[in-house]
């Protein structure tokens, strides 16, 4: 059985997909069958992290409608699969098809990843549909780390319990001076426990989630390592 993760947060722009590709990457060097979902509908990023738009044609809506065949959607990013989203949004799509879909893939994969849109609108319910526990990211301050806790409250009201936080773009140096919340400040304003803190990179871009350039030894990606062993059972120590 797959584990089925949504990757959420309150508020855009806090490198929510990044965080998704990252862990989709994370997962694929620890030798997991990993499928990778786009669910901002209109929005998707996805394709441009993995440096395969040109290669969307199909996405997740054409399987869910039956308009094509459920491996049609599929591009393959080196060992990842990638579904992309819609372009746009139609009333035929609904939590229960969307799990129906699910079902369709996840004996084939070891890791089902859902990266929903920010915010808790109905593309943030559909993704949630299809998973079976949740990542929500913040960035260390407060307007994000409220719409987290929000987020992560409209999650458990939509069955998911298993719910864990991402500290994303952590500077250490500008929280010890107080300029961002420190760690624990982020967690005790959340209430979600933490998995994982993935320090500032200016170098994560576009090009550093393709996979003739994702590095596992910066830094930033070594977090990503570490959330997905996390993930998968391992003790890791927190570095932050």
């Amino acid at each position: 059985m797959a584990k089925k993760i949504v990757i959420a947060s309150g508020k855009g722009g806090v490198g929510k997909s990044t965080v998704a590709a990252g862990l989709s990457r994370a997962f694929e060097n620890e030798g997991k069958k990993v499928l990778a979902i786009d669910f901002d509908i209109g929005l998707r990023s996805l394709d441009l992290l993995f440096g395969v738009r040109e290669q969307v044609v199909k996405n997740w809506g054409d399987v869910l409608l039956e308009n094509c065949e459920k491996d049609h959607a599929i591009i393959h990013v080196g060992n990842i699969d990638f579904i992309s989203a819609p372009l746009n949004f139609s009333e035929e799509f609904t939590s229960e098809k969307v799990k129906e879909m699910v079902e369709k893939y996840e004996s084939d994969y070891d890791i089902i990843l859902f990266d929903a849109p920010a915010g808790i609108s109905a593309g943030f319910v559909l993704a949630c549909a299809g998973a079976n526990s949740a990542i929500v990211v913040s960035t260390p301050d407060d307007v994000c780390v409220r719409s987290v806790e929000i987020t992560a409250q409209k999650i458990v009201s939509l069955g998911i319990n298993d719910i864990r936080l991402v500290i994303n773009r952590f500077i250490k140096k500008l929280s010890a001076k107080r300029k961002f919340l420190n760690v624990d400040e982020v967690i005790d304003s959340t209430f979600v426990q933490l998995i994982g803190v993935i320090p500032y990179d200016a170098k994560i871009g576009f090009s550093s989630m393709q996979s003739s350039s994702f590095n596992l030894k910066a830094s930033s990606q070594k977090s990503f390592g570490r959330i997905a062993k996390r993930i998968l059972g391992e003790n890791v120590p927190l570095k932050i």
